[in-house]
């Protein structure tokens, strides 16, 4: 990326590109501009092996979600650890194509209930038509699990409004997973 000067919009290189994103963590939420390069895949970056320890958003804003009043901070730049993020996904009505084929055999979309902190997504897991919620749990030991057609609400700030994502990643291990 190219040194700009403070207080102004990030700059990328020939070969970068601008995404707005949402990162939750377990106290709040906080979006940006984040710079990838063009070729990554942003909904399914934290997946990959290319994701930086910490992910820098420009322009972002962030909000505690743990309760009292809540209005969000501005931040010219944030850099928030990989490891506090429990969630993350394009901003709407920005979106990635489908990073699967939707005839695949044997394959069905489960619909499930994630619950991270005060937030709540409702959506569906991918899985093989012979798993279930508890199958697919027990043998998949990823960092984080996509789930698709996603509604996202917080229960204790539910003037918040709902969140429609196609594409949301959770961290597997601090997310609570419920059949819907």
């Amino acid at each position: 990326m190219s040194e700009q000067p403070a207080g102004t919009s990030p700059r990328p290189d020939t070969d970068e590109k601008i995404s707005h994103v949402m990162a939750y963590t377990l106290s709040g939420i906080y979006w940006g501009e984040l710079i990838t390069k063009t070729i990554i895949r942003v909904s399914t970056w934290l997946r990959t092996n290319a994701v930086p320890d910490r992910i820098t958003l420009y322009n972002a804003k962030g909000m505690i979600t743990t309760g009292g009043q809540v209005s969000p901070t501005s931040y010219a730049e944030l850099h928030i650890p990989l490891s506090q993020i429990q969630a993350f996904h394009l901003i709407p009505p920005e979106q990635d194509p489908i990073d699967y084929d939707p005839t695949e055999p044997n394959r069905k979309m489960e619909p499930v209930l994630v619950l991270l902190g005060s937030f709540q997504f409702k959506g569906f897991l991918r899985l093989s038509t012979t798993s279930n919620v508890k199958k697919f749990l027990e043998v998949t030991h990823e960092l984080y699990t996509p789930v698709y057609d996603a509604e996202i609400t917080n229960l204790l700030l539910p003037n918040l409004g709902n969140i429609r994502v196609p594409y949301v990643l959770v961290r597997q291990e601090t997310a609570i997973f419920a059949r819907r």
